[in-house]
């Protein structure tokens, strides 16, 4: 069963009327020994896709501060191989970012067929923090839904398979975490005045999301909005989604790899009987 709340194209989106926490169906030991099991799948999954180079994967990690991207990040990157996968993380724009487009500095980053990347934080940027803090116009931002959703329907197109999670989490569990993080001496190092202060926006970050999550959830790449209260139980919803995305790809790209194992062995065995007629 899925986990996730997928996002149907032209659904009205309300967060709060979402559940943010663990499904009672499932325990946390139940969860990790299931997530070791996805993670076989997951990486023979990637391997195939690397190896065929028929598809590419995007996975985008959206969230409110706290909400889980690095440990998201962490949990998928220990099941599957770094010959393959690549995280890329979008910050403020450089001054030559800037100057450009707002998906210039975005669509370099994106995979080719075979690879897979994780975009920590994304060109959604652009339509939640560029909106919140009035960066831009409202003229302006308004109109990159439009763009981002051709950009995206561009990279499926070219056989890139866009999966995109909102890790959801409540107001109360992020003061919990942030409150954590200044008992923790391993984690306090995180610890930012700004995150305090971006807290005081909550509603107007979650107003932007809500209309991101509307306006830009396609068929060929939509949201999903993960639980994300529980770390555990967020790791199990997404390890599932992602696997189960690349599960009926996997017999195509098998196929493939037969049929260019089979016009190797022949050319081997061509070079072979070429070199004993020398």
């Amino acid at each position: 069963m899925s986990y996730c709340h997928l996002v149907k194209p032209g659904e009205k989106v309300k967060l709060k009327d979402i559940h943010a926490g663990h499904a009672d169906s499932v325990t946390k030991e139940e969860a990790a020994a299931r997530v070791l099991e996805l993670g076989k799948h997951l990486d023979e999954s990637v391997e195939l896709m690397y190896a065929a180079g028929m598809n590419g994967l995007l996975v985008v990690l959206q969230g409110i501060d706290t909400s889980g991207k690095d440990g998201t990040i962490r949990c998928i990157l220990g099941h599957v191989s770094g010959q393959a996968c690549r995280v890329s993380a979008f910050k403020v724009p450089t001054t030559e970012e800037a100057a450009h487009d707002f998906l210039w500095r975005v669509h370099g980053q994106t995979p080719g067929r075979g690879g897979m990347t994780i975009f920590n934080r994304s060109h959604y940027e652009d339509v939640l923090v560029a909106r919140v803090h009035k960066l831009v116009r409202k003229e302006i931002w308004k109109d990159r839904y439009d763009h981002i959703n051709s950009f995206e329907q561009l990279l499926a197109d070219s056989g890139i398979l866009v999966m995109k999670f909102y890790l959801h989490i409540t107001k109360e569990e992020q003061e919990q975490r942030l409150l954590d993080r200044e008992k923790d001496p391993d984690k306090s190092w995180k610890l930012s005045v700004g995150d305090w202060k971006e807290r005081e926006l909550w509603p107007d970050y979650i107003n932007a999301y809500e209309d991101a999550l509307e306006k830009c959830s396609t068929k060929d790449a939509p949201w999903r909005i993960v639980p994300a209260n529980t770390k555990w139980f967020r790791d199990l919803a997404i390890m599932e989604a992602v696997t189960d995305e690349l599960k009926p790809y996997r017999k195509v790209w098998r196929e493939s790899l037969v049929e260019r194992g089979v016009r190797e062995v022949a050319e081997l065995k061509a070079y072979r009987a070429q070199m004993k007629t020398k």
